[in-house]
């Protein structure tokens, strides 16, 4: 991922993860996000108001830890400028990912870069391969900008986003729709949740035992996200043991992946780990600092099996 077009991609993605690891080695999983609706809830463009989807809004959840910022409302440096909005001295960029459409036919090779969400075929035509990369987009958080457009931008975010917001009633009652379709059989009982692959079944606690509703389905979400591996679905690597660099990985696409659902149920993200699984991740992530690229991959894919993303209009 690069700061600007000129940066090589390995150097933002070191800085990103380096990032990633200090908030790590602090004790903190910094993708994760209570579900705020008075606070803006989604991830959403400052100006457009459209939403960040993908496993963008991952990235940008750690750019809120980064920089202690509650405003989930972002924009790239040329968008604001035209209003008169600029960052604030000093202040660093969140790098996101945007989809680049490619076609290879008899015109040559073509390139188009879609809006997020966007259908892969939307703006290509004829015939020809196509495949989509993912390049990198700098963007900043409202608390770091500045300008006379600033308040009353945030002010019809915050307003646009009131009128959205669900209920936590309603919220819950469609997390939980969402995650019963979900064609994995889960039992409740004893106090440990997991996903048994040989079963293909989902083990939870009772629901009394979660402090919280939100709690039980973040923890669904979870073990869902792991039920997407098994070999009739997305066939990841389930069969690591217990501290091997297999489990860690499917652990972190789990945790990934689950934040992703959270953000698309809106209930957050509150599923408690051990810190040996912290430890794990960080050898992980120094080791390949482009594993965590992938890995949000794999969970955007997972996420994708269980709530598919709506297109905007």
């Amino acid at each position: 991922m690069a700061a600007v077009a000129s940066t090589p991609a390995s150097t933002a993605e070191e800085k990103v993860v380096a990032s990633l690891i200090a908030l790590m080695e602090a004790g903190t999983a910094p993708w994760r996000r209570e579900w705020d609706a008075a606070g803006g809830g989604h991830h959403v463009n400052l100006i457009s108001g459209r939403r960040y989807r993908g496993a963008n809004p991952v990235l940008l959840t750690l750019g809120l830890h980064l920089r202690g910022s509650a405003l989930p409302y972002w924009c790239g440096f040329a968008e604001a400028k035209r209003l008169g909005i600029f960052p604030r001295k000093g202040s660093k960029a969140v790098h996101v990912l945007r989809p680049q459409l490619h076609q290879r036919g008899e015109a040559g090779l073509v390139e188009v870069a879609m809006a997020e969400g966007q259908g892969d075929g939307a703006e290509l035509q004829g015939e020809g391969r196509r495949w989509v990369s993912y390049r990198p987009m700098a963007l900043f958080n409202a608390a770091d900008l500045d300008g006379p457009a600033l308040s009353g931008l945030i002010q019809d975010r915050r307003q646009a986003a009131g009128i959205r917001r669900r209920s936590e009633p309603e919220r819950l009652a469609a997390a939980d729709a969402v995650l019963s379709d979900w064609p994995v059989p889960v039992s409740h009982g004893g106090d440990q949740a997991c996903y048994v692959p040989s079963l293909d079944r989902i083990q939870l606690p009772e629901r009394s035992s979660f402090h919280s509703a939100a709690a039980l389905y973040a923890t669904w979400a979870h073990e869902a996200i792991h039920s997407t591996g098994h070999a009739s679905r997305l066939d990841r690597d389930l069969t690591g043991a217990m501290g091997s660099p297999a489990y860690a990985q499917e652990e972190l696409v789990a945790e990934l992946g689950a934040v992703l659902l959270g953000d698309r149920l809106e209930i957050g993200s509150d599923v408690r780990h051990h810190a040996a699984y912290l430890s794990h991740w960080i050898e992980l992530l120094r080791e390949s600092p482009r594993l965590l690229f992938q890995l949000l991959g794999e969970a955007r894919r997972a996420a994708d099996l269980i709530a598919p993303e709506a297109v905007e209009a």
